[in-house]
């Protein structure tokens, strides 16, 4: 979807509340998963920040309709009446429930910065599903990029599984759900840009659809892996400021990503995300006295460099111009 034309300085505002939000997510979750006291659990936390995202949608369709009652017969022919349209959103609603309760286990087992940097494997995963789901194609630029990417990370975790001593990391697990991750990430984005482009559907129909699953997805998760210690401690046991603050931000977060590809381009995100990485490790540093290695800078240099290339709009086809004919005399 093309950029729409928006100033800049609507342009800076989205890149600001991007790339503040996405650092200060994963830095919170970080905290949260490592503080004293009761640990809360993860699944409740997924599964309210669906509710959150459903109600901001719900919002989002209010306004667009002027009226309670336009958004809910908008809701109730598209969603309602049209089952077998809306379960085309349950894969991609599943998924991201997946990759949200691994988005816990990684950050339960890796330092902020190392989970963001390694975070953009999702970039491979979502090169190689759009080249197999959608028949997209990618420059040789582009495919470079992939390849440095991929060496950057695989510095990132040299220094990593070499320099993490904390008894309370258990690296193989981290790396193994940041892995899942991806693949899930990739996935699931695009195949929700298949659904959406493929249909006359609107965007926030599509999320109603998908924030529904997602809420039934985690109602299940919550079931069937922390069922017993719910019912015993309660479903907002360990809960405070700070994991309600990590529900909104996630919230944000989705709602932002919207407007991002609606308003913006690749270029932005690009830059949003490199800046986040930047931050993601100046913020381990002071807040969790994170110490890294020479491989660790070397990669997160080549993963942002490449990040960087890869969101460089694709070049134009030359086109050939017609040949002159020599007049014959």
């Amino acid at each position: 979807m093309a950029a729409e034309n928006v100033s800049l300085a609507f342009k800076a505002y989205i890149l600001l509340v991007l790339t503040v939000n996405a650092c200060g997510y994963i830095l919170l979750i970080r905290y949260t998963r490592n503080q004293s006291g009761p640990m809360y659990f993860s699944t409740t936390t997924v599964t309210l920040t669906e509710c959150s995202k459903l109600c901001i949608s719900l919002i989002i369709l209010t306004r667009e309709h002027n009226s309670v009652m336009g958004m809910l017969k908008d809701v109730y022919q598209n969603v309602l009446c049209n089952p077998s349209d809306s379960f085309k959103m349950c894969v991609p609603s599943l998924i991201y429930a997946l990759q949200n309760n691994l988005a816990f286990v990684a950050l339960s087992n890796l330092d902020a910065a190392t989970y963001q940097v390694t975070y953009q494997m999702k970039i491979i995963a979502t090169a190689l599903f759009m080249v197999l789901l959608l028949g997209r194609s990618l420059s040789r630029i582009q495919w470079g990029s992939i390849f440095i990417l991929a060496a950057g990370v695989a510095l990132v975790q040299v220094d990593s599984a070499s320099g993490k001593s904390e008894s309370h990391y258990n690296y193989p697990v981290g790396l193994a759900a940041i892995s899942v991750s991806c693949l899930c990430s990739g996935f699931a984005g695009v195949y929700f840009e298949k659904v959406l482009k493929g249909s006359e559907t609107s965007l926030w129909i599509r999320n109603v659809q998908m924030y529904l699953f997602g809420i039934a997805s985690g109602i299940f998760a919550v079931i069937s892996k922390d069922g017993r210690n719910v019912y015993e401690n309660g479903f907002l046991y360990g809960y405070n400021g700070y994991v309600y603050l990590v529900i909104a931000m996630a919230s944000i977060g989705g709602l932002y990503t919207s407007i991002v590809v609606k308003y913006t381009d690749n270029i932005i995100k690009g830059f949003s995300t490199a800046v986040s990485i930047i931050m993601a490790a100046l913020g381990s540093f002071v807040i969790f006295h994170s110490h890294f290695g020479i491989y660790f800078y070397l990669g997160t240099v080549l993963v942002v460099g490449a990040i960087y290339i890869y969101s460089l709009p694709k070049p134009q086809p030359k086109v050939a111009l017609p040949q002159a004919t020599k007049e014959t005399v």
